[in-house]
């Protein structure tokens, strides 16, 4: 397994005015680590200097949580996590307690509290569009397809982690505070997860078979990270993150946020995927998405007709950009 320290390795001026621009009233964008090799298919490391944003200070995080408590988009740990348990999180602390004791003990060991859909809120949805303006550059032709733009932020107290697992969106995922460990699969490797799994996941949300096994654990890419570092991964993308104790034994609370996209590609994608679970449920093995053009070109449709069908005449409601 690959370890990559890739704090610093693209140099950036990090001197910025209250608003969250620099001096001349702009923002750095999120730059590749390798500009010569990244791709939006594929996952790599990149930089920013969004961890000196004023809404990404702690203060104003803890506010944002309070704001997000009443809507259930706080989600907490139902249990001690492990990079391999079932990613399950709730919507309340399981211990009890107020979502101010939640946040005056979040420094402590073992800490996990997440902020789903933080774009809910009108001065983060704008903080999400500005990381997606300043990636412009990367985003290329694609940018001009983005459908939506969602965000996730993670505060957590090492020990901490986040299991193993697949999202649906492509993924700018910036490192804010303290260190974090990612660690990264190929999307299209299917020794780490079976197409099967992939296309459950798609068509219903479903994370169950999602598994790491210990002998795919040595093909993932392991990104040790601090702040203004991050990755880029695409849709299905398989990973896990751990919050380490720090090597003095100190503590070391990490805040993260995933800025999560998705474009037409994507959509079409999805719906291959929806084909192909109907074409592998009667005995063929069709070929993933990306594979072949023409084949996407008659699947995508059809994928799309079959969830329609389900939805209309079937009462199933899809999960969000399932089709």
């Amino acid at each position: 397994m690959e370890r990559v320290h890739f704090v610093g390795a693209v140099g950036m001026d990090h001197s910025r005015s209250s608003d969250g621009g620099d001096r001349h009233g702009t923002i750095h964008p999120i730059l590749p680590a390798d500009p010569a090799t990244f791709s939006l298919g594929a996952f790599g490391p990149i930089r920013h200097d969004f961890h000196d944003h004023p809404l990404m200070q702690l203060p104003r995080l803890s506010q944002l949580a309070r704001d997000l408590m009443p809507s259930s988009q706080c989600r907490f740990a139902a249990r001690p996590l492990t990079q391999t348990s079932e990613f399950l999180h709730v919507s309340r602390p399981p211990e009890g307690g107020t979502i101010d004791e939640v946040l005056d003990r979040i420094a402590e060991p073992g800490s996990w509290v997440a902020l789903y859909n933080v774009q809910t809120d009108p001065a983060y949805g704008g903080f999400l569009q500005q990381v997606l303006d300043s990636a412009g550059s990367l985003l290329g032709d694609g940018g001009r397809e983005v459908l939506q733009i969602t965000g996730f932020i993670f505060l957590s107290a090492a020990p901490a982690f986040t299991p193993f697992h697949i999202d649906r969106e492509n993924n700018f995922w910036l490192q804010i505070h303290g260190r974090k460990i990612l660690t990264v699969f190929d999307h299209r490797d299917r020794d780490v997860v079976a197409a099967e799994r992939v296309e459950d996941f798609i068509v219903h949300g479903s994370l169950e078979g999602v598994r790491l096994s210990d002998a795919a654990r040595e093909r993932g890419r392991v990104f040790e990270v601090g702040p203004g570092d991050g990755v880029y991964f695409p849709s299905t993308t398989p990973h896990m993150t751990e919050t380490p104790v720090n090597a003095d034994g100190a503590s070391n609370m990490s805040i993260s946020i995933g800025v999560n996209f998705y474009t037409d590609q994507t959509r079409r994608h999805a719906r291959v995927h929806q084909c192909n679970r109907v074409l592998r449920g009667v005995g063929l093995q069709p070929r993933e998405p990306g594979v072949s053009a023409w084949r996407d070109a008659w699947k995508a449709p059809v994928g799309w007709s079959i969830a329609a069908a389900r939805t209309r005449w079937r009462g199933y409601v899809a999960p969000p950009f399932a089709y």
